[in-house]
């Protein structure tokens, strides 16, 4: 490798081909799924592999009951409706995450309150949460983002003190903990997403968890129709107690967690290694920043986050312009990165016009009150989108010498930042 960027026509860092793509998968999966066609059992929420893994995930957790799902967001939709939130109650949630954590409220008729994030750990300020409580919050959704678990401690207390349930998204941090003990495990509710990308893949899918028997009995039955749908061979009533959805995965992506699970601890010790071997190096290399690790709890390192910092390298500009100049001469490294958020929730077309379900619904419930939905009311969120991008590939079955190639290309892009600045500003 020589020092001349790639930018400029010198050798990239990271050879073509060589960032291999998530999750990894071999034989054991294919057989495992092959099994299922062996089965004749394709789908129901008492088929083997779908009552096998939430065993396993609810050991796991140490929770009591566990509920394979056909996505994330019908997780987090379910662990919205199963701690009691009704239509027109609020539920306080933070402005920064993937929109699917907002999107579960709305569908339950439930109304999102947004607060800003912690600026190190990027997840839900407890601090300004009280402040956003009115006499229509039901609930607290803390979104443990990117695989870092928030700081519970103080949610909790929160709800406690105003009789609130804390309902949980995991969905990027399969395996995360908090004081030692695991997200899914905590209460109230939790809802993961089991989607291609993240720690616990099946392709698509997600899973609910709760120690609540009512809570578990509103999941099941919001799962499958409304209905109780008892085991195979056993009559079905065919009875709506309430309003259900078709929430429920088939058996071939049931078959496929289950057998990437019994692989998830290894991979999740590999995301680890990686991460804190790539924050150690960019130790070393001013202008650049991983993420730090609470004192509370254990991060799983669904996204490796990366901080651009202008003024440890001179520069008169701000993290913004020096992160969208340093992606596209890293991009000609080899190394990729990317930002699936743009703008805070509340600043999406969703909450600006609020048309929701048509009508305005479900803000029109509350017409006393006015919500008024506002991006630059969120001063850390911007902050954080402004100055920090994703780096791809942190996870097996990459290695070590990836994460060393990644850590040289990042300190030859440092190194020549003036020139960086420069092809940013001929473009």
């Amino acid at each position: 490798m020589t020092d001349r960027l790639a930018i400029d026509g010198g050798e990239r860092t990271v050879p073509e081909g060589m960032v291999k793509n998530w999750p990894p998968h071999d034989e054991r999966d294919r057989q495992a799924i092959m099994k299922v066609f062996d089965s004749d059992i394709f789908h129901g929420n008492s088929a083997p592999h779908a009552v096998e893994m939430q065993e396993k995930w609810a050991e796991y957790c140490g929770c009591k009951y566990a509920l394979v799902t056909n996505s994330g967001t019908s997780a987090l939709h379910m662990a919205v409706a199963a701690a009691g939130v009704l239509p027109g109650d609020e539920v306080i949630t933070t402005a920064f995450s993937f929109w699917a954590s907002a999107a579960a409220i709305l569908h339950h008729c439930a109304i999102p309150v947004f607060v800003d994030i912690d600026p190190v750990y990027y997840t839900i300020d407890p601090a300004q949460i009280e402040d956003a409580i009115t006499e229509r919050t039901a609930a607290i959704m803390p979104v443990h983002i990117h695989g870092m678990p928030c700081d519970l401690d103080p949610i909790m207390e929160i709800a406690r003190k105003h009789d609130l349930k804390v309902i949980h998204d995991a969905c990027q941090a399969h395996g995360a903990t908090y004081k030692g003990k695991r997200l899914g495990g905590i209460p109230f509710t939790t809802g993961f997403s089991t989607n291609r990308s993240k720690n616990l893949s099946s392709g698509e899918g997600g899973i609910f968890t709760t120690d609540d028997d009512d809570a578990y009995e509103h999941a099941r039955r919001m799962r499958e129709f409304g209905e109780v749908v008892p085991p195979s061979g056993q009559q079905r009533e065919y009875n709506a107690f309430g309003l259900g959805w078709n929430y429920r995965p088939h058996e071939f992506v049931n078959a496929f967690m289950l057998s990437q699970f019994e692989r998830f601890p290894e991979n999740n010790a590999k995301r680890q290694e990686f991460a804190r071997f790539l924050t150690e190096g960019l130790e070393e290399i001013p202008g650049v920043a991983g993420p730090a690790e609470p004192e509370w709890g254990e991060p799983v390192y669904f996204t490796y986050v990366v901080e651009f910092r202008p003024e440890e390298v001179g520069l008169d500009c701000s993290p913004a312009e020096m992160k969208a100049a340093c992606v596209k001469a890293l991009s000609a490294e080899g190394i990729g990165l990317g930002q699936w958020q743009t703008r805070p929730i509340p600043g999406q077309d969703v909450f600006q016009e609020k048309e929701g379900f048509g009508r305005g619904v479900p803000w029109t419930l509350n017409p006393d009150v006015e919500y008024d939905y506002r991006g630059e009311d969120y001063p850390r969120t911007l902050e954080f989108i402004a100055s920090h991008s994703y780096l791809r590939g942190v996870y097996p079955p990459n290695d070590l010498e990836l994460m060393q190639l990644y850590l040289d290309g990042f300190r030859k892009v440092m190194d020549n930042i003036d020139r960086v600045m420069e092809v940013a500003d001929e473009e």
